[in-house]
């Protein structure tokens, strides 16, 4: 899973639900400690948001998720998740680099995000990519930074 390309990147199935649930799980499963409360990917509805057709993901077996939800103005990175035994693979790399292609396929402006102030990791990553932090909220029990890349 080294290669440059977006090209294995695809719309996830329902069968490919279990794998988005797991994949999702062992990304963010480390970071319940360190906030202190489940994070939100990790609750969400993955059969719905298939269904509603935004999740992506990358790998056989999936490794990589995307769920990416689209807005009149802005698409919004709702939720990437690597597994940890692809990590430093370049899998982040592409899904990012998809999500830039995306929004420029569907016409939008920009790409609208948010983390969790305590995963400071992604505090240092999402800049490298283009993105910039525009706030900081709190949203009911998450301390979020909000981030946005102009396409």
């Amino acid at each position: 899973m080294t290669q440059d390309t977006t090209d294995d990147i695809r719309p996830a199935t329902a069968a490919d639900v279990p794998a988005v649930k797991a994949v999702t799980d062992a990304a963010y499963h480390p970071y319940i400690e360190r906030i202190g409360v489940v994070p939100a990917p990790m609750e969400a509805d993955h059969a719905a948001e298939v269904a509603a057709g935004r999740v992506h993901v990358t790998g056989d077996p999936v490794v990589g998720v995307l769920v990416l939800v689209p807005h009149e103005d802005h698409l919004f990175l709702d939720s990437i998740a690597v597994h940890p035994r692809a990590a430093g693979q370049g899998v982040g790399r592409r899904l990012l680099a998809f999500v830039d292609e995306r929004a420029r396929s569907l016409g939008l402006p920009e790409v609208r995000l948010y983390t969790n102030a305590m995963m400071w990791e992604n505090q240092r990553i999402y800049p490298r990519y283009g993105y910039e932090m525009v706030e900081r909220r709190v949203d009911g029990p998450y301390d979020r930074y909000h981030y946005r890349k102009r396409i």
